[in-house]
């Protein structure tokens, strides 16, 4: 396994999106490694996997302008690189995953300034978006633009000792990265309201409950039972997966009827693919398939 934490130099430079690819011989694991990497993140992409750190333990992993930028480049590079299938996004250590965002941020943005450039609601949306499954290891407190965050991924696991909050109201603002609109329909608006207007702290448990969270785990066991989903996803065909997050995404926002077209859709484009060629004939052949993302096999459909 190799990771790698880079230089403050160029880390804002598009080259980010460059890597190398090793060989470990002793696992037998292919292993793909960022030439560059970032300033406030750690990134380690292994077996198709990248992992994202965010290392600012001293400041409990608080985000700053530095992560918001580094975040849009990582979702870039992750959206450019086909070796890489899934995402997992962490917190360095055993107290937060992401704590909010740095209090300077918020004390020295105007509202004109927000309004132009929105610029973790738009992250957000991009990682929500992204064509890629991207899980959350939720590892402590997961507070404002943390709790935000890990709503905007695909699948969230928790360690015991995770807490959530949106705490914005006790500094006379609300949140502003999805968190009104992603926290009511994940749980519920009576959960949203008391959370945002009464300041609620979720702990895991409770975030279990509620739907906010997949599962729950000792904090010893957390990036394992992350891991083990991920593995479980790369398994999948996946236009299957790509399709259907859209689908699903789609529903929180459309009717019924809407929601049901984009399925059919869906379900349409994926009967001409070849990943579903691949899966019907390795299930007949009772071995794993080699799916290969190819919108392909139409041809072999009509014959």
């Amino acid at each position: 396994m190799f990771h790698h934490a880079a230089p403050a130099n160029g880390f804002l430079s598009r080259k980010l999106a460059k890597i190398a690819i090793y060989s470990d011989k002793l696992k037998g694991n292919r292993i793909m490694v960022m030439v560059e990497s970032y300033k406030e993140f750690i990134l380690k992409v292994e077996n198709e996997i990248a992992y994202l750190t965010i290392n600012r333990p001293s400041m409990r992993n608080s985000l700053n302008e530095t992560c918001f930028a580094e975040l849009n480049l990582f979702l870039d590079f992750i959206e450019e690189n086909p070796e890489i299938k899934i995402a997992i996004i962490t917190g360095t250590g055993d107290k937060a995953f992401i704590a909010g965002a740095d209090i300077d941020g918020v004390r020295n943005k105007s509202g004109i300034a927000h309004l132009k450039n929105p610029v973790l609601e738009n992250i957000y949306q991009k990682l929500e978006n992204c064509t890629k499954p991207i899980l959350a290891a939720i590892n402590g407190l997961a507070f404002g633009g943390g709790f935000e965050l890990a709503m905007a991924c695909d699948i969230r696991i928790a360690s015991e000792n995770a807490k959530f909050g949106l705490p914005e109201t006790s500094l006379g603002i609300h949140p502003g990265a999805g968190g009104t609109q992603r926290l009511s329909r994940l749980a519920g608006v009576g959960v949203a309201k008391e959370v945002i207007m009464a300041g609620r702290i979720i702990t895991a448990d409770e975030a279990k409950n509620l739907g906010l969270v997949m599962r729950v785990v000792p904090l010893a066991s957390l990036m394992e039972e992350t891991v083990s989903v991920a593995k479980k996803m790369l398994e999948k065909g996946p236009l299957a997966l790509l399709l259907a997050k859209k689908a699903i995404n789609a529903s929180l926002s459309t009717d019924l009827s809407t929601g049901l077209l984009i399925e059919t859709l869906g379900y349409a484009m994926l009967m001409d693919s070849g990943d579903k060629q691949e899966g019907i004939q390795s299930f007949l052949e009772k071995r794993p398939p080699n799916f290969k993302g190819e919108q392909k096999g139409s041809e072999e459909c009509m014959k």
